[in-house]
């Protein structure tokens, strides 16, 4: 058993038996929603490869996506768009995202294990994990479901705004992204309260 799995073999030693893994993917991104992910993953399991999202090959985490969407007992995304990130604020829309994930899952979990230090209030028995995403299996694989649904929207909407590099960057702060915003002005899916927070470049 890998150091990733012993987490929730304690936990189920406790009793637990529906852990759910919860992570996201986007709070950074100038442009584009936040995507937030929950899982449980059946005990034994084993998912070779399995890490946190962001030390992943794109193709990796692809491969992985079909495999935890396959073998998982519940899983569920939820996104929280960029008008409702400028309105309430990335944390808040984070949190947002996080519950409708937990709502959208076919099972109820007995115990929520939600990545870093903050509680989003899913009315159930929760933990944060700081780095949970490096920790616990099931925090891994929501944070690979929560990546991999955001990218492949990113790419999306690449087409839909052409210019501005959305299917490279995903909606981050590069360089080129500044530069093509410069060039071409906001388009509908830019965050406009970061643009002012941070300002044009």
């Amino acid at each position: 058993m890998t150091d990733l799995y012993q987490y929730e073999a304690a936990l189920r030693s406790e009793g637990y038996r529906m852990i759910c893994g919860i992570d996201e993917a986007g709070r950074g991104p100038l442009a584009g929603p936040v995507c937030a992910a929950a899982c449980i993953l059946p005990e034994g399991l084993v998912l070779e490869g399995l890490n946190d999202s962001k030390q992943l090959s794109e193709k990796r985490r692809e491969a992985l996506y079909e495999q935890i969407t396959e073998k998982a007992l519940a899983w569920a995304v939820c996104l929280a768009d960029e008008k409702t990130i400028d309105e309430i604020n990335i944390l808040q829309a984070t949190f947002r995202a996080m519950r409708g994930a937990v709502e959208g899952l076919k099972l109820r979990p007995d115990l929520c294990l939600v990545d870093g230090n903050r509680d989003p209030g899913l009315g159930l028995p929760t933990r944060t994990v700081v780095k949970g995403d490096a920790t616990c299996a099931s925090v891994a694989a929501a944070s690979i479901l929560a990546k991999v649904t955001r990218d492949r929207l990113m790419k999306e909407y690449d087409v839909q705004y052409p210019g501005y590099g959305f299917a490279i960057h995903k909606g981050y702060g590069t360089k080129a992204h500044y530069a093509a915003v410069a060039a071409l002005g906001l388009c509908p899916i830019h965050r406009r309260s970061f643009f002012k927070k941070h300002g044009p470049a």
